[in-house]
Parts: structure tokens; sequence; C-alpha cells
């Protein structure tokens, strides 16, 4: 398995449907728990360390859970180590003042389509 997902229940079950394996999250602290477990290795309720050969190399969070992890989400993502992360917009959409995909490209090109 190359994917694993936190963010909320609605979308860990659509995410598992496809067959991403993943946590629901409904705290800040149940969101850095979670990371802690995937940045170091350890996966799961039962907390089993995973066999040194699995390992995640894209991790999926909604842009809430990417706001709960502030500053140690963006150290991790500086550090170049896998899990790469992907923020999606949660199931209510995207947070207020976040640039959607589309936006971002039409800022850096300049052209709206």
């Amino acid at each position: 398995m190359d994917y694993y997902f936190i963010g909320d229940a609605e979308l860990l079950t659509a995410f598992r449907f496809i067959g991403i394996d993943g946590v629901a999250v409904e705290t800040a602290e149940e969101a850095k728990r979670a990371f802690g477990r995937i940045s170091t290795g350890e996966v799961g309720d039962a907390k089993l360390l995973l066999p040194q050969d699995t390992t995640y190399k894209v991790l999926i969070v909604t842009e809430e859970v990417a706001a709960w992890l502030g500053n140690t989400l963006i150290d991790w993502q500086l550090s170049g180590r896998y899990p790469l992360v992907v923020e999606i917009p949660g199931i209510i959409g995207p947070m207020e003042g976040k640039k959607t995909l589309i936006d971002a490209i039409r800022e850096a090109i300049g052209i709206h389509i």
C-alpha cells in the first residue's frame, strides 16, 4: 500500500472504497498522534511497527488536519522524506482563505479559463 489518509470519517469511507487505508480524526490531538505514527512507521490502532520495506509514499490529509498539524507538517514537508503530503479539501469543501487548485493555476500562468 502506497497511500494513507488522515481526515474525517466520511472521506475515510470513500477512500477505503478505492483501496486506500487511513484513520478518521476529530481533534488536533488525534491528528498529531496519527501523523506521529505515520512519520515513525507505526500504523494502526495496535501501533504495530511496519516491516522495513513497507512505507507509505503519499499521505493524504484534509486541510483541517493540515491546519491542526501546523509547523510539524511544514517541517516534515521541507525534510524531503516520505510520505509526501497532499492536502485536500474536507467533506464540507475548502477552508475559507485557501486557494483552490484552479485559483493557483490562474495565478501562476496569469490566464483565466
